[in-house]
């Protein structure tokens, strides 16, 4: 199977790049000399001992290939590796190598060490995002669009909005996401059972040395078989990629043909079909979708993961490791196509004000049966409100025109009586004399300009960008 052509592509290549199996090799080693140094700082190792392995390890050239068939029969990448470690070292140093440390310290240690950079890119990319965001929403806070539920129109809303709720998903999954790289991504360090044994009181302050020394933070305890730190990270990245989905779902609904109120940005060669050259398809959009559907399988596995048996995990604690390092290269990927959708995003104010007519003012027929109701009860308001929409619709014509006609026509009547209207009216009747509704064409007018029916379209807003600028 081509990961090159069918995985790959979703992923951040700058993160393939610093991820590859040499990458994790690299971390082990990082792990194993860094154990060194802090066991030969308490006077665990002889002096100089560190050093010395630092020098024939550092250019080693381990051989992945062979430590990946290794993991067939040890179940785990760290068990080859210490294996050839050792056997590069001279003899005098072979006892001084992996020195009260388990696999599952080596191995968690080292995706721990080897995440840790994708974390700090993780968050640049989630503030241009919202940097992008704040700028559609100051260009867009009084742009008018179709607000739809169920995928059908609906009521009148600005596109400022809308882009304020995808700034406000993905600031509230970068600021969870930060909060784990502030405390930063744990070091493991306890040995066969997670109580150092053969160390004492040591222990504990080796395990705080290593923290340091890999730039990682130290635990309460070793966590072996409590998953938590791997849970919370692996939901976290799980929140970013929903965020942008909902994004990308958004915005490729939005280039339809038919609705074209945004188009992604423009690039050469993006978004071509193989066999139709008019089209120009959403193709970031697909990219970030396929990740974020990757992304949340990843963490069911996580999840159905999290209790691990007695000190060590059989099967569970294996299955963590290719979901969560695919899921950071996922979402680095994703937030990589997000980034560049969000500040080149093509909006089409035009189109939306089109849209907005497209069903011939039908739109605005709740906001004009409110305002007919007090004068025609609220059952003909309805009534008459939808009439016309569907009149204007039919003939091309302006609502609040077809409106006023309609209006004029209204045969007198007393009003129905309603719980909005006064308790002294009797019922509907169209033989009982009435004056036709008093309502100007002015206010038919402003009832039917969906601009002016746009709610707290304009204040939330203001209230996403205060939050978000807090960031």
């Amino acid at each position: 199977m081509s990961d090159a052509l069918l995985s790959h592509p979703f992923m951040s290549q700058s993160a393939l790049e610093a991820c590859r199996d040499d990458d994790l090799v690299a971390s082990m080693l990082a792990f194993e000399l860094a154990l060194a140094r802090v066991q030969e700082g308490v006077g665990a190792l002889p002096a100089g001992s560190a050093g010395r392995m630092e020098e024939v390890l550092e250019h080693h050239d381990f051989d992945t290939a062979a430590i990946a068939r290794g993991v067939a029969s040890g179940g785990n990448a760290a068990i080859p590796f210490v294996k050839a470690g050792r056997a590069a070292l001279p003899d005098e140093l072979k006892a001084c190598w992996h020195q009260g440390a388990t696999s599952q310290d080596v191995v968690d240690s080292a995706l721990m060490h080897l995440l840790t950079p994708r974390l700090a890119n993780l968050d640049g990319l989630l503030e241009r995002c919202r940097k992008a965001a704040l700028a559609l929403m100051r260009d867009h806070e009084q742009t008018p669009m179709v607000g739809r539920t169920l995928m059908q129109q609906a009521l009148p809303m600005t596109f400022g909005v809308k882009a304020a709720q995808w700034g406000i998903g993905l600031e509230r999954a970068r600021r969870r996401l930060g909060d784990i790289a502030t405390e930063g991504l744990p070091v493991q360090f306890g040995g066969a059972v997670g109580v150092h044994s053969g160390w004492g009181e040591q222990g504990l302050e080796l395990m705080q040395a290593l923290a340091e020394e890999l730039g990682l933070s130290c635990p309460v305890l070793p966590w072996h078989t409590d998953r938590q730190p791997i849970h919370a990270l692996q939901t976290a990245l799980d929140a970013v990629a929903g965020a942008l989905e909902s994004l990308a779902l958004d915005v490729a609904l939005l280039t339809q043909t038919e609705v074209g109120e945004v188009s992604e940005p423009s690039a050469p060669g993006m978004g071509e079909s193989s066999s139709m050259p008019h089209k120009r398809n959403p193709v970031r959009c697909a990219l970030i979708r396929g990740a974020a559907r990757r992304v949340h399988g990843h963490t069911t596995v996580i999840i159905g993961a999290v209790a691990q048996p007695l000190e060590r995990g059989l099967g569970e604690w294996h299955a963590e490791w290719a979901p969560l390092s695919e899921s950071v290269l996922l979402v680095e990927g994703a937030l990589e196509q997000a980034a560049t959708l969000l500040e080149g995003l093509e909006v089409h104010p035009e189109r939306m004000a089109a849209n907005l007519a497209l069903t011939g003012g039908a739109i605005m027929a709740e906001p004009v049966a409110r305002l007919l109701t007090p004068h025609l009860g609220s059952d003909r308001a309805k009534a008459l409100a939808a009439e016309a929409a569907e009149t204007a619709r039919r003939q091309g014509r302006p609502y609040y025109e077809v409106l006023h006609e309609v209006l004029d026509e209204e045969p007198c009547g007393k009003q129905e009586k309603t719980e909005e209207s006064d308790p002294s009216m009797t019922e509907y009747s169209s033989e009982a004399p009435r004056q036709p509704p008093d309502i100007s064409v002015e206010q038919l007018k402003a009832a039917t300009d969906p601009a002016l029916y746009i709610g707290s379209s304009r204040q939330q807003v203001n209230k996403a960008r205060e939050w978000l600028e807090q960031g």
